[in-house]
């Protein structure tokens, strides 16, 4: 999902589709305070390989999906292929290409830290309605549960000094700072997800945060979390996550 030129993201994109879908009762409240209806035309930018497309899409909008990586659009066209209401284009977080003044939702799904994201903001605000929204959201693992615990432990090791960045960050400050938006409404949502082992540790391959500073040692690190799950833990693994979401109004009308 990448949405600036800085990072390539077609390594991962094969593997994208193995990542954990967002707590939908998150996605339901979004739309709530949005106001978003069925048959609304929404924007989901870095919408990769459609984790957040999908949902919004079984809740009737429709939705032009804007993803810059074409490895990753690929994966998101096949995804939802045969489904209503959605257009795919190429385009950047801060430079989506679409027209002005033309949704009342703009949703960025775990994408948004990937942006320069005061300029996401401007451009996010420039092809919004008057009154419209902006969300954006990730899916975080639950790091103090004993056996998360344990794989950050190990990728500690194996990369000094290993950061989330602003993906974890409280994202209130840097929309309100923006000056284009009102303070953000917060929604968040647990859940556990179970997953066959294998398939788990399949979808570390697609963690674009650990392979970009992780580099040449990457594939050890991945194999080092199969060898920690075949170690510890059965066919079947409880991944504990939480969804968090910010959404905030416009405020005033768009910036041109």
């Amino acid at each position: 999902m990448t949405i600036t030129t800085q990072f390539d993201y077609s390594p991962y994109a094969a593997a994208y589709s193995n990542r954990p879908d967002y707590v939908p009762n998150v996605i339901g409240a979004t739309l709530a305070v949005a106001g978003a209806a069925p048959g609304d035309l929404v924007c989901d930018v870095g919408a990769g390989s459609a984790h957040l497309t999908i949902p919004l899409l079984e809740h009737g909008l429709r939705v032009d999906a804007v993803e810059p990586t074409a490895a990753m659009r690929e994966v998101g066209e096949n995804r939802t292929d045969g489904m209503a209401g959605v257009r795919w284009f190429e385009g950047f977080g801060e430079d989506t290409g679409r027209p002005a003044g033309q949704y009342p939702l703009v949703t960025f799904g775990s994408s948004f830290d990937r942006t320069d994201r005061p300029r996401a903001l401007r451009e996010t605000a420039r092809i919004l309605r008057s009154g419209g929204f902006f969300a954006c959201c990730w899916n975080h693992r639950d790091l103090d549960e004993p056996f998360q615990a344990k794989v950050e432990a190990l990728i500690a090791d194996h990369v000094p000094g290993y950061d989330y960045g602003v993906r974890r960050a409280d994202q209130t400050e840097v929309i309100e700072e923006s000056g284009l938006f009102e303070s953000p409404v917060v929604i968040s949502g647990r859940t556990r997800h179970r997953v066959e082992s294998t398939e788990w540790c399949d979808a570390w391959a697609s963690h674009s945060t650990l392979g970009q500073q992780a580099g040449d040692r990457f594939d050890d690190v991945v194999a080092a979390i199969r060898g920690l799950v075949a170690a510890e833990a059965g066919p079947y693994l409880e991944v504990p996550y939480v969804t968090r979401m910010w959404v905030a109004k416009l405020r005033g009308g768009t910036v041109r």
